[in-house]
């Protein structure tokens, strides 16, 4: 089936339809200018007809009245709900929705959906925020196909010759994240560290996936990856950890970006019988609610979300004002939080 959206009546569509010039309608449908109450009611029909709504977009631009953004997560309801909810995401829109009101910008939070698709066609957005988005993401795939200044949070996967090109991004540093947890597992005493990434072609699997086999090649292990579907959430996290303790019983550490994926390999360490972190440790990127209400809570990253938040914000604002200059921002470095799930042994 076709993504492509459907052709979108305009005010000469409507003007045609009733038989007055385009000014007649947006006058009528703006309460502007002086027009009679049968021209009104004609043109108000012609609109219900044709499915016209007003282009708010161009009537912002005139009169400087604040744009509308929207923020999307490209992750599925599976990663982003349970404990957390929407944490990585409300972190982000609490900052950004800030920010964006200092520049006269308004902003709708499109949360994740079953499908991983969001009924984009209902918004009437100036632009958007992607937050990771994959290859082949359909949502960041219609708003470039209708021209509007999209901003990723994340660097966005590569995409084929013929796909859409790669909006502009804050980069936020994916590769050295996962250094930065592999070390530190290392440092702690582990010497056979697994790894549970996400299927799906997403640029931080693709850069984490890389740190974690240049990590275990320089160091001579073979490298123990387990790639998971992203909407088995925290059970496929559970069942990936399963597998590998069967396979590799001396297994002695996780390391588990998804922070969802990572709930399930706790609950697996514990099924299996082994003791976090005195057998195995575990470590995970998002240092939200699922990584501090664990039990024990996990180590993870402060990506520091507010600083990445506002440097988005600023990016798109470029974008809306025509300044295309920018196509990409560096991140700040992320700090490890060290906790319980790795403590050092003795």
């Amino acid at each position: 089936m076709s993504t492509n959206p459907s052709p979108r009546a305009n005010i000469k569509d409507v003007a045609r339809e009733a038989g007055v010039s385009p000014t007649t309608v947006s006058h009528a449908l703006n309460a502007r200018g002086q027009v009679d109450a049968e021209t009104r009611a004609r043109v108000e029909q012609a609109a219900l007809k044709l499915g016209y709504r007003p282009n708010r977009n161009a009537q912002r631009l005139r009169t400087g009245e604040a744009h509308m953004i929207v923020l999307l997560s490209s992750m599925p309801f599976a990663v982003a709900g349970g404990p957390s909810r929407l944490g990585f995401l409300m972190e982000v829109a609490a900052v950004a929705a800030a920010a964006a009101l200092d520049r006269r910008l308004a902003l709708v939070l499109a949360p994740p959906m079953e499908t991983g698709r969001v009924p984009m066609e209902l918004l009437d957005v100036d632009g958007a925020l992607v937050i990771e988005p994959s290859a082949g993401d359909l949502n960041l795939a219609y708003l470039l196909r209708r021209g509007l200044p999209v901003v990723a949070i994340g660097k966005p996967a590569e995409e084929t010759a013929d796909g859409p090109a790669m909006p502009p991004y804050v980069d936020i540093h994916s590769g050295q994240t996962t250094c930065l947890l592999l070390e530190h597992l290392h440092d702690q005493g582990a010497r056979k560290v697994a790894m549970i990434l996400g299927s799906a072609a997403r640029n931080s699997y693709v850069e984490g996936q890389a740190a974690y086999q240049a990590f275990a090649a320089a160091r001579g292990q073979a490298p123990l990856l387990s790639l998971v579907d992203e909407a088995e959430g925290e059970n496929g996290g559970r069942q990936a950890a399963l597998a590998l303790l069967a396979a590799h019983p001396d297994i002695d550490a996780f390391c588990v970006p998804v922070d969802a994926f990572a709930s399930g390999t706790v609950t697996a360490v514990r099924e299996s019988g082994r003791r976090i972190p005195e057998d195995v440790m575990v470590a995970t990127r998002y240092d939200g609610l699922r990584a501090r209400t664990c039990v024990p809570p996990l180590t993870a990253v402060d990506l520091h979300l507010d600083e990445v938040a506002q440097q988005a914000i600023a990016l798109l604002f470029d974008h809306l004002r025509g300044d295309t200059s920018r196509r990409r921002v560096d991140g700040p470095a992320a700090q490890l939080v060290p906790r319980l799930s790795s403590a050092r042994r003795g």
